[in-house]
């Protein structure tokens, strides 16, 4: 289907998609204005990246994955129940979504809520709980350190009390003792520093939750605490070692007072470093800020931001015009009409020869098979003196005496086709028959009001003459009528006879052409008929005659050689001259003045013709 098949196909079911697209932005309207309105609030918060300490995880972070870290605390199950704690109503999961503003430090926290109220509320709540929790994780850290160097303050001071002693009093089983005790303290240290070895490897830091890197921050802060104290303490269980081994050789007491000393200077060490480091951690924990801070407090929303009448309403409509289409390429992928002139020439490899638009009746006396006649001035009347003229051109060497006017099937318009035809050819001043062939359903005679007793059934049985059965009506000049008479039983029959060959030679002798209504393609007749005049004009109605059902009549014409002169599309609607894509049967001078032939019927005439206007007339031969 190529562009203009499509705007065609647009503007054939322009209502239809129209009546789609009202009908889904109405439905999306009413539908939207029916669900809960939804509020949203927004806060922002700037992450701060601390200096680095061994008693805060975080700070060994990166600014990306600490704003990250913190973005993803916001929607953690104990946050989540600290704020509905505090709030006082419940915050559920989803509710909340945290997000960097661009490469920034910010982060915007949103809050969707059917109360706008509570929205803020809730936005400025989870702020103020992720601060505190923060804020409460690195003072249980500093706490944990502190108390950790105080003890290792009070065992370096119990130890140079001991070793002060020593020195003053030397004696092995004082050595002795001490070396219990600090084989003790060697043996706990190096159990706590295993422990912590374990528990860190268990801890993956890019998928641990917020529990976990606080206990990995402590873990490591531990670590790095007990292992240079551990050193000391294998360097001290040594010197005792030496101390307490008997004096071999050039041993002698000022050797182990030496050890007593430098184990004493090793523990003075300790207490000195601990010391330092407990005022590190003191001032550290005085002058820390806070990692997270509020810059911008969420504010009680005005105006919802769901539902959007409008914007459903559009969207909805979009998605009617969307299946309305799809309904309607549908349709037109499994409709095999034909419906335009160009699917004429594709399909049938003929021309279009006349549009002939819908006949519509003023009143319902007026027959349709002489509308021209009544209304020379309407576009239809046009549309078949346009036909006229193509038909005179298509023959400029050997003009046509007699034209077979048929059809595809039954109720195309076989009929007003041909007694119109009939008429805008007498208008032109031929002396036109107009010849019903269809012996079944015969129709020319109620188009004209007159009697069907006798017609062209009795002429070729021989009864009758020509100029018995011929009509003529005073009203309508250089136009005769024979009907199709007394329906016979085998007309196929007498339309193949060469009695019937006879009878048209004689009439082509008297009148200048006749016109010929036959039945449709699919009787035997009209293929009869098709053989024994000059051309044939093929009727179909756009949007009805199927291509599978217009073509085959039309190969049988081709294969007895009928002449076909083209295709006549009747009952095209009025009100869509677009839908045959620039065709247009409607004349440029329909409405021109002066410019149709004066209306060759009488002024008051009725149309409603009566039997006794349509008299039998001499013929008179050529």
């Amino acid at each position: 289907m190529d562009i203009k098949q499509i705007f065609v196909a647009a503007k054939r079911w322009l209502w239809f998609l129209l009546l789609g697209t009202i009908l889904g932005a109405v439905g999306g309207y009413f539908f939207s204005n029916r669900q809960t309105p939804i509020y949203q609030a927004s806060t922002r918060f700037v992450v701060l990246r601390a200096a680095q300490t061994t008693y805060d995880y975080y700070s060994y972070l990166d600014s990306q994955q600490l704003i990250s870290t913190y973005a993803q605390l916001l929607s953690t199950e104990s946050l989540l129940a600290q704020a509905s704690q505090e709030l006082g109503f419940p915050v559920r999961k989803g509710q909340a979504t945290a997000a960097q503003i661009d490469d920034t430090q910010f982060v915007q926290l949103t809050v969707k809520d059917t109360d706008p109220e509570r929205a803020a509320l809730i936005a400025n709540g989870l702020v103020k709980v992720l601060i505190d929790q923060n804020e409460q994780l690195q003072s249980v850290r500093y706490i944990s350190a502190e108390q950790n160097l105080q003890n290792r303050i009070d065992e370096a001071q119990q130890q140079i009390a001991i070793l002060q002693n020593q020195i003053n009093e030397i004696s092995s089983a004082t050595v002795e003792n001490q070396l219990l005790s600090v084989q003790t303290q060697i043996d706990d240290l190096q159990n706590q520093v295993t422990a912590l070895n374990v528990e860190i490897t268990k801890i993956d830091p890019e998928n641990a939750t917020d529990e976990e890197i606080s206990m990995l921050a402590d873990y490591q802060a531990q670590l790095d605490q007990l292992t240079p104290v551990l050193s000391l303490y294998q360097q001290i269980y040594t010197n005792l070692v030496v101390l307490k081994t008997p004096a071999q050789g050039n041993t002698s007491t000022t050797t182990q007072l030496d050890q007593l000393r430098t184990t004493l200077e090793l523990y003075q060490q300790i207490y000195i470093s601990s010391i330092g480091s407990l005022e590190t951690l003191r001032l550290t924990r005085a002058q820390n800020t806070p990692n997270v801070v509020q810059v911008e407090s969420a504010v009680t929303p005005s105006s919802p931001i769901s539902p959007k009448p409008m914007q459903s309403a559009l969207l909805a409509g979009g998605i009617g015009l969307l299946v309305t289409a799809g309904i309607a390429f549908l349709v037109e992928f499994l409709d095999d009409t034909i419906k335009t002139p160009d699917e004429v020439k594709e399909i049938l490899q003929l021309p279009v020869i006349g549009l002939i638009g819908e006949l519509r009746k003023k009143t319902k006396e007026e027959k349709i098979g002489n509308y021209v006649a009544y209304h020379p001035r309407s576009p239809v009347s046009e549309a078949f003196r346009a036909l006229r003229t193509n038909l005179e051109y298509s023959s400029i060497d050997k003009p046509l005496r007699s034209i077979l006017v048929t059809s595809a099937g039954e109720s195309e318009g076989k009929t007003t086709i041909a007694t119109n035809l009939a008429i805008v050819l007498a208008q032109s001043g031929k002396k036109v028959l107009l010849l019903d062939s269809d012996m079944r359903r015969p129709n020319v005679h109620a188009q004209f009001n007159i009697h069907n007793r006798v017609g062209l059934s009795d002429l070729v049985r021989g009864k009758l003459t020509i100029d018995n059965v011929v009509r003529v009506l005073p009203e309508i000049k250089n136009l005769y009528i024979i009907t199709s008479g007394g329906l016979p039983p085998n007309p196929a029959e007498l339309l193949g006879s060469e009695r019937m060959r006879t009878i048209l030679e004689e009439m082509k002798s008297i009148y200048d052409i006749i016109v010929l209504d036959s039945p449709p393609m699919l009787v035997s007749d009209a293929q009869i008929m098709s053989t024994r005049t000059d051309g044939v004009i093929y009727v179909i109605v756009p949007g009805n005659t199927h291509s599978v059902a217009a073509k085959r009549p039309l190969e049988e014409l081709q294969r007895i050689n009928a002449n076909l002169l083209g295709v006549v599309m009747n009952r095209i609607p009025r009100n869509r001259d677009y839908y045959y894509g620039g065709y247009n049967y409607y004349s440029p001078y329909s409405n021109h003045q002066g410019y149709h032939q004066s209306s060759t019927i009488e002024e008051g005439f009725d149309v409603g013709l009566v039997d006794e206007k349509a008299s039998a007339a001499p013929v008179k031969r050529k």
